[in-house]
Order: C-alpha cells, then sequence, then structure tokens
C-alpha cells in the first residue's frame, strides 16, 4: 500500500498503481463459490460436460472473478490509500465488462489506476479505480471495472 496525504491524493489521479500477485483459480474454489451462489450451471462445476463447450474445460463465474478484486487490491504495492484512514468502504461500480473466460486452473491478476478522486464531505473520500484483471497468457482481460472506493480519514 501506498499511503500518502490525504490532500495529496489529487496528485495520483491517472497514475497506474500497478499489479498484484497472480492468483490462481483453481475447481475446489469455482465450486465453493457455486455452493455459495446456488449457480450451479454445467459450465462451472461439470468437468465432462464442459470439455463439451467451445471453452474446452470449466470457467469461473464472471462474479468470482470481480469478488476476488478486494484480495487482489491487497497485493498492489503503490495501491493507494491516505493516511490515517478509519475505514474503506465498497460503494459500488460505474462501469464493469466481463471481456473473457476464466478457465479453470488460470492464473489472474489486477492492475489498477486512479481515474478519479473527490472530498465528497472533509475527511471523506470517493475515489474511482480503473481495474483490469490479466489471464495469464491470454491477449484479452478477464474483465474491466470502475470501482468506487469510499476512504473515511
Amino acid at each position: 500500500m501506498k499511503v500518502v496525504e490525504a490532500a495529496q491524493i489529487n496528485e495520483y489521479v491517472g497514475e497506474d498503481m500497478g499489479a498484484s500477485e497472480w492468483f490462481t483459480i483453481d475447481q475446489g474454489r469455482i465450486n465453493d463459490f457455486a455452493a455459495a451462489t446456488l449457480d450451479h450451471q454445467f459450465i462451472h462445476v461439470d468437468p465432462e460436460r464442459a470439455k463439451a463447450t467451445p471453452f474446452g474445460t470449466t470457467i469461473a463465474h464472471g462474479y468470482l472473478t470481480l469478488s476476488l478484486l478486494p484480495y487482489l487490491q491487497t497485493s498492489i504495492d503503490d495501491f493507494l490509500v491516505p493516511r490515517g484512514m478509519k475505514m474503506g468502504m465498497n460503494y459500488g461500480f460505474d462501469k464493469l465488462r466481463f471481456m473473457a473466460p476464466v478457465k479453470v486452473d488460470a492464473r489472474i491478476r489486477a492492475r489498477a489506476t486512479l481515474i478519479e478522486a473527490n472530498e465528497k464531505k472533509p475527511g471523506q473520500w470517493l475515489l474511482k479505480f480503473l481495474f483490469t484483471v490479466d489471464i495469464e497468457g491470454e491477449d484479452k482481460p478477464a474483465l474491466v471495472a470502475e470501482w468506487l472506493l469510499m476512504y473515511f480519514v
């Protein structure tokens, strides 16, 4: 994490925050997500039937990939946080696109760029980050999202 004074946050708009470590999406995690969300579509949980699809194997749920953003961002060394932050909160997404499937046992990572920062109230900062989730060895990313985070300092 890169800790900066709140008054300096706007200086980082447009800055690349870097990339997370690579993370493997295995079948166990896909199955656990299916159980948690009650989404047992065969392309996620049935390797035999999934062989007959254009993917040739099972794929992660798009929302599984999205739900890993909070974890992935913790390993981005230069991810921006204001000094004295009392808490951070997921504020939602402005844009979200699932671009390519994440096949079982693929490795993903998240890259972030700060694209907007607004002090909504004194000590309450709304930051918009552009997140791209790469799939190792693939040309297209798994997803691209504008993620809103609210920081309280």
